[in-house]
This record gives structure tokens, C-alpha cells and sequence, in this order.
């Protein structure tokens, strides 16, 4: 094997492993959780792993049945690109829920009740 060291072999694995400490550390602070962090981690160890061991693509190809490396690069990117809607739509889903859940708090002190107040009267109608 005729190993060369090029940026490109030198500057992803650099990327992915900045980006799985900015995760970790993203854990650390309570911003995302621990299984965001492990997928991230996975996803960019790939990566990094693929750079640097190219013919291991040959055994994902192998190992999946698809024919050519080409194919299992845009298979496995269709993959990622499907992950990361689901992840967004799941963002969203969540941001949907603060802002109702703001805008339903704000109401309640904008009519002088309390929370309290409002669960009581909502159960009594």
C-alpha cells in the first residue's frame, strides 16, 4: 500500500475530530444530550476513518451488496441527509412546543391569573 500524506488526509480527520470535542462539549454545557453526542461522534469517526482507510469502503460495499464504491458513498449520503431532516424536524416539533407553551404563558399573566388559576378554570368548564 502506497500510503501518501496529503491535506486532504491531514485537514478531515482534523474537522471530524474537532467537531466530536464541539459535541462533547455541547454535553458538558447541557445542551444536547449524550445520545446526540455519540451519533455525532459516530458519524464523524466515520468519516475521518474513511479518509484515512480508503480501502474500507471496499468492505462496506462488500458487506451491503452494492456494486460500486460510488454507489455506497451516495447510498450512505442519502442515509446522513435523511438523519439530519428527521433531527431537524424533531428541533422543530420541540421548538413548536416552547413557543405554545410561551405564548400560553404569556396569555395567563397577560388576564391576570396565575397558572393555577387557569388550570382550575379550564377544569371547571
Amino acid at each position: 500500500m502506497d500510503f501518501q500524506i496529503t491535506p486532504y488526509i491531514v485537514v478531515v480527520p482534523l474537522i471530524a475530530f474537532f467537531f466530536i470535542v464541539y459535541a462533547w462539549n455541547h454535553v458538558m454545557r447541557g445542551t444536547k444530550t449524550i445520545w446526540e453526542a455519540i451519533l455525532w461522534s459516530f458519524f464523524w469517526g466515520c468519516i475521518a476513518t474513511i479518509v484515512l482507510f480508503p480501502e474500507w469502503i471496499g468492505f462496506l460495499t462488500s458487506w451491503t451488496g452494492i456494486k460500486d464504491q460510488e454507489n455506497a458513498i451516495f447510498a450512505i449520503a442519502i442515509g446522513i441527509i435523511l438523519f439530519i431532516v428527521f433531527q431537524i424536524i424533531i428541533r422543530m416539533e420541540n421548538m413548536q412546543k416552547q413557543i405554545t407553551d410561551l405564548v400560553r404563558h404569556d396569555a395567563i399573566e397577560d388576564s391576570g391569573l396565575t397558572e393555577s388559576d387557569a388550570v382550575t378554570n379550564s377544569t371547571n368548564k
